[in-house]
This record gives structure tokens, C-alpha cells and sequence, in this order.
């Protein structure tokens, strides 16, 4: 099972692992942790915090960062949505082209930082290569054991390196948006749901 983060490949979901409990905290909305970034993305159907954990995962959050700051994200969509299991994005524009002014070299892995792919964890997409991740990332929306390094089929699994801290109602509305194939792609809303901004809101640098 691989989470492309290629415009020219499809891909195909042999299993969506086993459904998990939602992240909660205080009223069940989990706070940030003092010291760390936290990123704000503005998209056309609602905002969405996501806490980064630069501790476990340093090259995927300074890759990740890097893309922030230099308005990278501005601009793309979220092109593949799958109910029950993720919402992926930050690589294609609404015409379904991959963004490739601005990419940068593919990072490496980090899947084996003890983080796991569970509800409102936010990992980084890539091919079928374990060290391809550019900058396309997915927020899980449901317990996703079979992307973990652990128990992924192919052993290597997504490298989680942060969590939606605020706006989890946001990413379970882009979750249900009717989706449909369009070209080589599937799982792609009918109507694009665009990321206008990204921005680092609180930092401990």
C-alpha cells in the first residue's frame, strides 16, 4: 500500500486498517503543546492548527517548514480523499498538475520515530520508495496501524511528524465532499478543496 505523492501514479488501497478513537483532549479538543510550531492552513472550507513535533521528527519538519515559508502550499488542493481513511494533499494546484516549481529534494524517512499514524496525525506521502517523500502530506482521519513502520506490509510505513490541534470538524467535512476519477487519478473532489495559505502561527524558535 503506498501513498503517492506523485501526480503521474494511481494507487491502489489494499486495506485501511482497523478504525481507532479520535484524539481528545480537555472537551475533545487537544491543545498544543507549549514550545512547539504550529502551522495554520486556511483552506476554502474551514481552518485547520497543526502541531508539529520537530523532536521526533526533525528533517520532515524543517522539509515541511521550509515548504510553509516559502508559500509553496498556497494554492494547492486537497486531490485525494478517501473517506475513513485520509485527506492528502500539498502537491497538485486545481488543475490537477503537480506544483513542481518549488519542490525540493526527496527527505528521508523518518517512520521509525515511535509516532503513529492515528486520528488526526498528519504524515508525509510517497511512492513505493522509502526515502521519496517531497512535499505532499495526509492527515489521517481514523487509526491507520497499516501505515505504521511496525505493521505496514511493506515494513518501512509513513513518518508521521505532527497532529491537527484545531479544526478536526474542518478535515471531517473534506473527508465527506463527493469525490470522483479524474484522469489517471482517483478519489479527487468535484469541487477542489484549495489550501489559500499556509503560515507558521506560534513557534519555540
Amino acid at each position: 500500500m503506498t501513498l503517492w505523492r506523485s501526480a503521474l501514479v494511481g494507487i491502489l488501497i489494499l486495506g485501511l486498517g482497523v478504525p481507532g478513537a479520535a484524539i481528545a483532549a480537555g472537551k475533545g479538543k487537544p491543545a498544543a503543546a507549549k514550545g512547539k510550531p504550529v502551522v495554520l492552513l486556511s483552506t476554502s472550507m474551514g481552518d485547520i492548527k497543526v502541531e508539529l513535533y520537530p523532536d521526533k521528527a526533525p528533517i520532515t519538519v524543517k522539509n515541511f517548514l521550509d515548504y510553509v515559508n516559502a508559500g509553496y502550499y498556497d494554492g494547492t488542493i486537497f486531490h485525494r480523499v478517501i473517506s475513513d481513511f485520509m485527506i492528502q494533499g500539498g502537491g497538485l494546484t486545481a488543475d490537477m498538475q503537480e506544483k513542481s516549481e518549488g519542490q525540493k529534494a526527496p527527505i528521508k524517512n523518518e517512520s521509525g520515530n515511535g509516532l503513529k499514524n492515528g486520528v488526526g496525525t498528519i504524515a508525509m506521502a510517497r511512492t513505493s520508495e522509502p526515502d521519496s517523500a517531497i512535499s505532499q502530506f495526509f492527515i489521517n482521519v481514523k487509526d491507520n496501524a497499516s501505515l505504521n513502520k511496525e505493521t505496514s506490509a511493506d515494513k518501512v510505513g509513513y513518518a508521521v511528524f505532527g497532529k491537527v490541534v484545531a479544526g478536526m470538524d474542518v478535515v471531517k467535512k473534506i473527508e465527506k465532499v463527493k469525490i470522483a476519477a479524474n484522469g489517471p487519478h482517483k478519489y479527487v473532489p468535484v469541487d477542489p478543496v484549495t489550501i489559500k495559505s499556509a503560515k507558521v502561527v506560534s513557534s519555540s524558535r
